[in-house]
C-alpha cells in the first residue's frame, strides 16, 4: 500500500468514525429528551432530520472510500457504484435543504412582532414535516442521474469514451449535456444557499438591533443575559456559516467534476473529503452550544443525588 493511499485512508477513517459517533450522540441526546418528557422545539425535528442525512453521507461515502483507500477492494459492481453515489447525493442534498430550512425557520421565529414575517411565526412549525418530506422526494428524483449513468469501471471496455470517478465511471457526453447535469444537481443547492444567506443576514440584523435596545435601556444583569432564542440563533448562525463555507467549496468541485472529462485524483479526493467535513463537524457544533445538554445533565444529577440526601436526612 502506497503512503499516499494510507494517509488518505486515515483521513477518511477519522472523518467517518468521528462523524458517526457525533451524529449518533446527537440523535441519542434528542431521543433521551423525548422519552424523559422534555418538550422538543420545532427546530429539534429539523436537527434530527439533519442527523439522518449526515449519517447516510458518512456511511455511503466515508465507509466506501476508507475501504478503497486501504486496498480492501479495488472495484465495485454496477449496483454498488450506483447505490453509493445515489445515497451520498441524496444525503448531501437533504443536508443542504435541512440546514436551509433550519435557518429560515429560526429567522422567522425571532422576527419582531411588527415585521411582515410575524404572521408566519405560529404557522411555520406546521409546515416543517411536509417541507422535509417534499425535499426528500426532490432529492430522490434529482439524483436519479447517478442510477442511470454511473457504472463500474469493469463494465466499460472503451476507456477513451468514459469519465472516471475513482472505482466508478460514466459515459462521456457533450459539453452541453454535462452542463445540464451540473445545473440539475446544483440548482437546488444554489437556491438553498441564497435562502440561507438571506436568513443569516436577517438574524444578524435582528440580534444587532436587540443588543442595541438592551444597551440603551440599561437592563439589570438578570435581564441582560442572553435568551434561549438568542443562544439558538447564534448556534444556527455558526452552523450555517460553517455549512456555507464547506459546501460552497464542495459545490465548486461538484461542478468541476461534472464538466471535466478526466478529473485528476486530487480533485476526486478533495471533493470526497469536503463531502464528509460538514456531516462530521455539525453535530459537535450543535451539542457544544445546546443549552438543553447542560440543563438535562444538571437535572439528572439532582435526581441522582436527591435519594441519597433523603437517606442521610
Amino acid at each position: 500500500m502506497a503512503t499516499r493511499d494510507l494517509a488518505i485512508g486515515m483521513v477518511y477513517l477519522l472523518h467517518t468514525i468521528i462523524g458517526v459517533l457525533g451524529n449518533f450522540s446527537l440523535l441519542y441526546h434528542y431521543l433521551f429528551l423525548y422519552f424523559t418528557g422534555y418538550r422538543l422545539k420545532p427546530t429539534d425535528l429539523i436537527v434530527n432530520n439533519l442527523t439522518v442525512a449526515n449519517i447516510s453521507v458518512l456511511f455511503s461515502s466515508g465507509v466506501s472510500h476508507t475501504m478503497s483507500s486501504f486496498g480492501w477492494y479495488h472495484h465495485l459492481s454496477d449496483f454498488g457504484c450506483r447505490l453509493i453515489y445515489y445515497v451520498r447525493g441524496v444525503g448531501r442534498g437533504v443536508s443542504i435543504g435541512t440546514t436551509c430550512l433550519l435557518s429560515v425557520i429560526q429567522a422567522i421565529t425571532i422576527s419582531p412582532s411588527n415585521s411582515r414575517w410575524a404572521k408566519l411565526k405560529y404557522r411555520a412549525p406546521k409546515y416543517i414535516v411536509p417541507l422535509i418530506f417534499l425535499y426528500w422526494i426532490l432529492q430522490l428524483l434529482v439524483n436519479v442521474v447517478f442510477l442511470i449513468f454511473l457504472s463500474s469501471n469493469l463494465s466499460h471496455k472503451n476507456i477513451t469514451n468514459t469519465k472516471r470517478f475513482g472505482y466508478c465511471s460514466s459515459v462521456r457526453h457533450d459539453e452541453t449535456m454535462d452542463s445540464l447535469y451540473a445545473a440539475l444537481l446544483t440548482s437546488p443547492d444554489f437556491l438553498c444557499f441564497v435562502l440561507m444567506l438571506w436568513a443569516s443576514g436577517s438574524m444578524v440584523f435582528i440580534l444587532y438591533r436587540h443588543k442595541q435596545r438592551v444597551q440603551h435601556m440599561h437592563r439589570t444583569h438578570l435581564f441582560s443575559q442572553s435568551s434561549p432564542e438568542s443562544r439558538a440563533t447564534k448556534t444556527i448562525l455558526l452552523l450555517v456559516s460553517t455549512f456555507v463555507f464547506l459546501n460552497t467549496l464542495s459545490s465548486i468541485f461538484h461542478i468541476a467534476l461534472s464538466i471535466l472529462n478526466n478529473p485528476n485524483w486530487f480533485m476526486l479526493i478533495t471533493s470526497s473529503v469536503l463531502n464528509l467535513s460538514f456531516p462530521t463537524v455539525s453535530p459537535f457544533l450543535i451539542l457544544s452550544r445546546d443549552s438543553t445538554v447542560s440543563r438535562v445533565s444538571s437535572a439528572w444529577l439532582r435526581n441522582v443525588k436527591s435519594p441519597s440526601i433523603m437517606r442521610i436526612m
